[in-house]
């Protein structure tokens, strides 16, 4: 069983425009100011819930387009429901997010995919490119240093 590869980009470009969308808007709103920041504020690692606050945060602005089965700030997951793109619902993913240590660290973030295509009215399981989850990995890890930045700046 193949899948056409532009069915795939399509989906992907939707889901990535609209991560990218959310991002931008959180770029913007932090250009505003001015302040420098100070240092020894908004330490990488905080501990008021289970894991990273800041990619706690991030993961879930991140992800806020999709419907969320589970979320669990102690254990750092989150499990998203299948979510189709309006522009191609022929292709749905789900995503799972782990948070895995309490450091605003790349490796503290671990990201699966999984994607199904519509054929001849069931959902059939079809590969995710590493890419792709890849760059959600990023645009959350992007995010949180943002949003521990944007601590920065407001101390």
């Amino acid at each position: 069983m193949t899948t056409h590869p532009r069915i795939f980009s399509t989906f992907a470009r939707g889901l990535a425009t609209a991560v990218l969308a959310l991002a931008a808007t959180g770029l913007v709103a932090g250009c505003s100011q001015k302040a420098r920041p100070k240092l020894d504020l908004a330490a990488s690692k905080v501990t008021t819930i289970g894991v990273n606050a800041y990619l706690w945060r991030a993961t879930l602005e991140t992800l806020s387009f999709m419907p969320l089965v589970q979320t669990d700030s102690n254990g750092g997951v989150v499990v998203t429901d299948w979510y189709a793109n309006p522009r191609n619902p022929g292709e749905r993913m789900k995503l799972t997010v782990s948070i895995l240590d309490q450091d605003l660290r790349a490796d503290a973030l671990r990201l699966a995919a999984s994607r199904q295509v519509s054929q001849g009215g069931n959902w059939v399981d079809a590969p995710v490119q590493a890419a792709t989850v890849q760059k959600l990995e990023d645009i959350i890890l992007t995010k949180a240093r943002d949003l521990r930045r944007q601590t920065l700046v407001k101390g």
